[in-house]
């Protein structure tokens, strides 16, 4: 294959991201490819990649086209298929700025976690609609290295598990997922979330994120965990009509997280192009025979 591929890297809370522009969805992208391309030994490297479609020519995204003129086609760093991923948006917007496909203001970008506004602010801050989350009932706990925790079970168009602990420290390595129980709570695998204080609305946390290990930021994970806390402390905007606010703080820097009366969650953070570059043809031929 004699074409070179456009590619470009770029982070959220150093949540990083491969990049592939595809606006006519001509490129084969399979699980395999996915996954070399986030390999950091022997590809780019990243905790996802962001494929970048126009809604029209992904069969995935067709019906919100008139909604949505870009949709987020994200795999994760194993190479599945995730149905969101809150820092992938923002980075996935700061891409289409930077292409001249959006200027600052508001946009529409559609996942498989549906449409997501998204405001591109003078200041270089990226705030997300991040939708409503759902509150699942039934017990859930978390178990790491010996210890065992209650877990929040909290969908955010993907699942989370929000354990609060004693000390980031107790959840181990997080190379492997942690187990959690019942089995029946996550079918598909789950997100899980250690949580410790920082202070009044100010938490910070550490994150298993399925199919990419523990990752240095998960902006739908730090709205679970947002809400998750809020509901802890007794703060229901539904119930008192008043937004809440959490800062939460991630390895990778800081998000904000506001609940408003309606349920809709907005999440504003940074989203950064550290590169771009080519992949060689040769060498996207021997990952996708």
């Amino acid at each position: 294959m004699s074409t070179r591929i456009a590619f470009l890297k770029g982070h959220g809370t150093e949540n990083d991201f491969v990049i592939i522009p595809d606006p006519e969805n001509t490129l084969d992208l399979s699980p395999a490819v996915a996954a070399a391309l986030c390999n950091r030994r022997a590809g780019i490297g990243g905790d996802g990649l962001l494929h970048v479609v126009r809604s029209a020519a992904h069969p995935e995204a067709r019906e919100m086209a008139a909604e949505a003129e870009w949709f987020m086609d994200y795999r994760n760093g194993d190479g599945s298929i995730a149905e969101m991923c809150g820092n992938g948006v923002r980075v996935f917007a700061r891409y289409l700025q930077r292409a001249g496909h959006v200027t600052e203001g508001e946009i529409a970008i559609a996942t498989r976690g549906g449409v997501k506004a998204v405001h591109l602010a003078k200041d270089g801050d990226v705030t997300v609609g991040m939708g409503k989350a759902l509150l699942p009932e039934g017990d859930v706990t978390v178990s790491v290295g010996g210890h065992t925790w209650p877990a929040r079970n909290v969908n955010m168009g993907n699942p989370h598990a929000v354990a609060f602990v004693d000390d980031l420290a107790d959840a181990g390595d997080l190379y492997a997922p942690p187990p959690f129980s019942p089995e029946s709570a996550y079918p598909d695998g789950v997100n899980v979330e250690f949580v410790v204080d920082r202070g009044p609305r100010h938490v910070a946390l550490r994150v298993h994120e399925r199919g990419s290990g523990e990752t240095r930021s998960c902006g739908t994970g730090a709205c679970a965990v947002a809400v998750a806390t809020a509901r802890r402390d007794g703060a229901d905007p539904a119930v008192t009509g008043t937004p809440v606010t959490y800062t939460v703080d991630v390895p990778g820097g800081r998000l904000v997280i506001t609940e408003h009366p309606d349920g809709a969650i907005e999440m504003t953070g940074p989203a950064v192009i550290v590169a771009e570059g080519e992949l060689d043809g040769d060498w996207f031929e021997t990952v996708n025979p």
